[in-house]
């Protein structure tokens, strides 16, 4: 067990004296974090060995915690690495009502644990919009969203109030909200020097403006789901009472076993004490009313729909069933089939970063591929492929060139089935197109 600085005073008083929590949540959060990942569903990856984490589908507690930064497979988009408690959220979107096709916002993303179970939940069907106010946050948000290849994803960067402009819009609002933090005092013991009292109620009020920003954008009979990483009543069950007293919402029953109910019986707790995961709060409430969809107009005079037959013209690789193909400016991109009408209201109101999948550009005629589309197992099936072993697959992942006997031509190089990114042959040698803001920074020898 290794040694952590100690709690704050008023943290652990707090607790002390709080019989919901029990001083067993303290000797728990002295103890050692489990270690867990979520597969993805979208491609070939297969864990082999792990406990089943019972709440979560494709989920799994790993014996030891890998380096991640020497598996080509987490560069891929393989898995996820994700806590265990936060894991919840996929037992309870299995409970909730939806349309065939949801629209879903995830409005406090990054670093994108969340969103990807939700894109894995969704299996395509609906959209999923991601966002993330911080500019810098919202491209590690980009990343692992283009990593994970769900398709009828789009990552934006925005305020929550920038949603006022699309009223009456989703059908679910996933609120992952900002807190205090004290779920991750096991897992990071350093934030326990962040922590205040005064920080809570900061965290508190600054959630209830979040919440208000929102609500407009959120259908009648929507759903919030609210949630922190936090074990305190003033940024859970109290917020939730705060929205229960001044928003026409009902609080909803979900069955959350093996967590706990929370205090008054409002949503439900991982505690470290009680199951294999770190500290984490979850809610679910209801927009009263029947589910109408808002009517939003959009021009979509910055986007040119393609022609399949265009695009197979250009790039015969690119199967056409399912998708439908648009342009904006130079750039063409792959978007689920039927999925633009409901896609340019975001696209035209919010800052994009990301939209389904980017196929590239043609520069003098010449395609410029996306990493996006290597990612995406299924569109980029037909291209020519180039297997590396465990060396070399590092070495490209980190930017480097090495002898590679191929014929000239575009390829995507794997690893033991997942795709890792493009290279361009000239015959006597390659360019490595790997995105220079993913590429390993670390020493290969500080890894081998």
């Amino acid at each position: 067990m290794e040694n952590k600085p100690p709690f704050p005073e008023d943290f652990e008083k707090r607790v002390k004296q709080d019989a919901f929590l029990g001083t067993e949540l303290l000797e728990a959060l002295q103890g050692n974090s489990p270690t867990s990942i979520r597969v993805n569903p979208f491609k070939s990856y297969q864990q082999q060995t792990g406990q089943t984490i019972p709440w979560c589908q494709e989920a799994y507690y790993l014996d030891e915690r890998p380096r991640y930064v020497a598996d080509p497979h987490f560069h891929a988009g393989a898995y996820y690495p994700q806590e265990a408690g936060s894991m919840m959220l996929d037992k309870v979107l299995r409970q909730l009502e939806l349309p065939e096709n949801p629209l879903v916002l995830d409005l406090c993303a990054a670093p994108g644990g969340k969103s990807t179970l939700i894109a894995s939940f969704l299996k395509g069907q609906g959209i999923l919009v991601c966002n993330e106010i911080i500019s810098s946050r919202a491209q590690i948000l980009k990343e692992n969203i283009s990593k994970w290849a769900a398709g009828n994803v789009v990552v934006c960067n925005n305020e929550p109030t920038d949603f006022q402009k699309l009223p009456n819009y989703f059908d679910l609002i996933a609120i992952d909200a900002p807190c205090s933090g004290e779920g991750m005092f096991r897992k990071d013991p350093n934030s326990r020097k962040e922590w205040s009292e005064a920080n809570v109620l900061h965290c508190s009020k600054r959630q209830q403006d979040i919440l208000s920003d929102c609500w407009s954008a959120l259908k009648e009979g929507g759903y919030i789901i609210y949630s922190t990483c936090t074990f305190n009543a003033n940024e859970n069950e109290q917020n939730v009472e705060w929205m229960l007293a001044n928003f026409d919402v009902e609080l909803i029953t979900c069955d959350f076993s093996p967590f706990k109910a929370g205090r008054s019986g409002i949503g439900a707790y991982s505690l470290p004490s009680l199951v294999q995961g770190e500290g984490f709060f979850l809610a679910v409430l209801r927009k009263k009313g029947e589910q109408v969809p808002g009517k939003h107009r959009s021009s979509g005079k910055n986007w040119a729909r393609v022609s399949t037959s265009e695009i197979s013209r250009m790039l015969p690789e690119i199967p056409s069933d399912g998708f439908d193909f648009w342009k904006w400016r130079d750039r063409y991109f792959a978007i689920h089939e039927g999925k633009m009408s409901a896609l340019l209201p975001i696209l035209e109101e919010m800052r994009i970063v990301h939209c389904d999948t980017e196929i590239g550009e043609f520069i003098r005629n010449k395609f410029i591929p996306e990493q996006t589309l290597a990612m995406n197992h299924q569109l980029s099936k037909n291209f020519d492929r180039i297997s590396l072993n465990h060396e070399s697959a590092l070495r490209y992942l980190k930017g480097e060139t090495f002898p590679l006997l191929q014929k000239s031509g575009l390829y995507i190089v794997e690893y033991e089935g997942s795709h890792l990114g493009w290279i361009k042959h000239l015959g006597n040698r390659f360019n490595n197109l790997y995105p220079k803001k993913w590429r390993i920074r670390i020493s290969l020898d500080a890894i081998s």
